[in-house]
């Protein structure tokens, strides 16, 4: 196919704008951002949260500008209500906030029990075109060995509820709670996967398709693939670096002439080894027998498979923007420095999103 589309999704954290306090105000300004334009924001499990999503892109700049804009119209409608965004994959310090007030989350609270009440997380949601179901479960068996790396590029998530949790990503272990979440098998075709979505509504795991949390699934509203395992970014710059990989990798993966197959087990394990160490240590590469690497050098090796996929300009943008990570670190080494000494009210300010 031309040029795949790629469009992302991204949930922040409402605080106060003068202390680290959690601000149950997300419809309000979710609300009011929504009513300047067409763009897409919605609100989300907890009251304390907001989430957009950009339009479909084929070109990596025009990414960019339009999730500068979205960020920078629900930066300013939180601000005047004496708000801010931030971008952190779970909440570093202790906060309470309310489940939204609609029947679905009315119903997956009475439905999931602690498990709602405990979640208070933040992802980026990555959509690539696909042309056709058939490719999506080819692109979703596929793509499993490569989440790893996209997990430990984007960790963001270092601290929870008042603690240094020892991970880089925390949000992935909280999130593990739900029933549907995580690593996949392998699906022989599409009328497989709809067996194993259907089954897992049917047995009340999920309330809905919406609810089937897999790390990687066919989106119920679009042709595309969509890849789930990312926190929130801090900067527009590596939620765009991260989205162009994963093009890359949809676009890599579609026209491979055969895929490594690897179990399950092994990769929730390579997913968890990500989620603990981020960049900062060695990863597993699963592209034979498993073994551990040094984290560039699998993110260089996932740039190797993916480069003969990606146009001239998206190779420029995705080593440019790789070669940004390195220098500057993944979100959680930016909140771990801020927060050198315990400050969490700084690991908060350091995820904060200003207006540009």
């Amino acid at each position: 196919m031309d040029t795949r589309t790629v469009g992302v999704e991204e949930e922040f954290l409402l605080f106060d704008a003068d202390a680290a306090r959690l601000v149950d105000l997300g419809p309000a300004i979710v609300d009011a951002a929504a009513s300047g334009d067409d763009a897409q924001f919605e609100g989300e499990l907890k009251k304390a949260q907001a989430e957009l999503a950009s339009a479909p892109a084929t070109d990596l700049d025009e990414l960019t500008r339009d999730l500068t804009e979205q960020r920078r119209t629900l930066v300013t409608a939180a601000q005047e209500r004496g708000t801010r965004l931030v971008a952190s994959g779970t909440c570093p310090v202790h906060g309470h906030t309310a489940t939204t007030d609609t029947e679905r989350y009315q119903q997956m609270a009475a439905r999931f029990a602690a498990t709602e009440r405990r979640q208070l997380t933040c992802a980026m949601h990555v959509h690539v075109e696909i042309a056709s179901a058939d490719e999506g479960v080819r692109v979703l068996n596929g793509l499993r060995s490569w989440l790893p790396a996209l997990i430990a590029l984007s960790t963001n998530s270092p601290f929870h509820a008042g603690r240094d949790t020892g991970y880089a990503g925390y949000r992935r272990l909280v999130w593990g709670e739900w029933p549907t979440s995580g690593v996949t098998g392998a699906f022989a075709d599409p009328a497989d996967y709809r067996r194993a979505v259907d089954g897992l509504i049917a047995v009340g795991a999920a309330r809905d398709e919406a609810m089937i949390y897999f790390d990687a699934r066919l989106s119920a509203r679009y042709p595309t693939v969509e890849i789930r395992v990312s926190d929130v970014c801090i900067d527009v710059e590596d939620a765009v670096t991260i989205a162009g990989v994963c093009r890359g990798l949809v676009d890599a993966v579609a026209t491979a002439d055969h895929t490594h197959e690897v179990r399950p087990e092994l990769i929730e394990g390579a997913c968890w080894r990500a989620s603990r160490w981020g960049m900062t240590d060695r990863l597993v590469d699963l592209s034979a027998a498993p073994r551990l690497v040094p984290a560039w050098d699998l993110v260089d090796s996932l740039l190797g498979f993916i480069e003969p996929a990606l146009t001239g300009a998206d190779r420029e943008h995705v080593g440019r923007g790789l070669a940004r990570i390195r220098q500057h670190g993944t979100g959680a080494q930016r909140q771990r420095a801020a927060a050198e000494g315990g400050d969490l009210a700084a690991a908060v300010a350091s995820a904060t999103l200003e207006k540009t």
